[in-house]
């Protein structure tokens, strides 16, 4: 889902370039959805990701043959491979496209299955993700994009949400900051602990409520958040995508492992406080201009000041204005 939020610039640039065109895109399950809202395609094939990679084998091999049989059917005139890896340059070339242009990856493109007069320039692993995702698109004239995204949650997504809220008894006037504290990997989490502390420190805020989102990764930790946190702090249990996308809308400020929600949060409006590992790269760093990254050390050694202080700057100054 990551991937596929930092590629929106990119993907918006090529409906700009081709405003008649028919775009389809090939995405996962998930992901799907916020292409939908970003409005950028006319229409989708999915693909369930997990299943092909952990399934049963034989239905991994027929699920393949039906994702070629439907990109042969749709009769593509012009592929374009902004991730490009060998399996989907391959695909790419089996679909019959008269034109393929693939990212220039070293070691991970098939460049000889490429179909254009002038390829893209070689990644250059030092710049953003969306930067690199619109270095492909420089043979079709495509330059100087706005790296930055937004994207409006559905009317119907925000009323579910507007009522749920009113039933913790939140104000409209109130500023709301959502906390959460997963990712995918133990070395990306900052600890419970230093969360609930950074939640007292919020609470003493005037007129601040916050509230903590968990994913289904993180369902299980609901008793011990509840325990560990203050009374005062709303605990919201996992959410359907499109649902949390429209509840951190609501919010003024988001703060967050590095983990997919976090970009999530970035595209819909709120202001991000990264937690950071000092190791780990800025290259895939939200979408927004309304960020503040910390990373000074290791992850477990950031202190919950540094990351308070972040968020006061952000209560403390106007938001810059996308």
């Amino acid at each position: 889902m990551g991937d596929v939020i930092l590629a929106l610039p990119a993907m918006q640039a090529i409906r700009q370039k081709f405003p008649n065109a028919r775009l389809t895109a090939l995405l996962g399950k998930s992901s799907a959805m916020i292409a939908r809202l970003a409005d950028v395609f006319d229409e989708e094939i999915i693909v369930d990701r997990v299943e092909l990679r952990d399934g049963n084998k034989l239905r991994s091999i027929n699920q393949i043959r039906r994702i070629v049989r439907e990109v042969r059917r749709r009769k593509f005139d012009f592929i374009v491979d902004l991730h490009s890896l060998s399996e989907t340059n391959l695909l790419g070339f089996l679909s019959g496209a008269r034109k393929r242009l693939y990212a220039n990856r070293e070691n991970r493109s098939l460049d000889f299955l490429a179909k254009v007069p002038a390829k893209p320039p070689p990644e250059d692993k030092s710049k953003h993700i969306s930067e690199r995702y619109l270095d492909v698109l420089a043979p079709l004239g495509i330059e100087n994009i706005d790296t930055f995204a937004h994207i409006a949650p559905r009317a119907e997504n925000l009323e579910e949400i507007e009522k749920l809220f009113r039933s913790f008894g939140i104000k409209e006037d109130e500023t709301l900051i959502g906390l959460f504290p997963g990712a995918g990997h133990p070395s990306r989490r900052w600890s419970l602990e230093n969360f609930a502390r950074l939640a007292e420190k919020l609470l003493e805020k005037k007129n601040c409520r916050v509230l903590v989102f968990l994913g289904p990764e993180e369902a299980d930790l609901a008793e011990e958040i509840e325990r560990k946190f203050p009374p005062e702090t709303i605990v919201l249990k996992p959410l359907k995508l499109l649902t949390f996308f429209a509840a951190v809308s609501k919010m003024r400020i988001f703060i967050s492992n590095d983990t997919g929600p976090m970009h999530l949060a970035a595209i819909a409006g709120a202001a991000v406080v990264l937690i950071l590992d000092e190791r780990a790269p800025d290259t895939f760093l939200p979408l927004t201009k309304n960020l503040r990254v910390v990373k000074s050390g290791e992850i477990g050694k950031i202190s919950v000041d540094e990351v308070f202080q972040a968020t006061g700057s952000f209560l403390d100054n106007e938001l810059t204005k996308e």
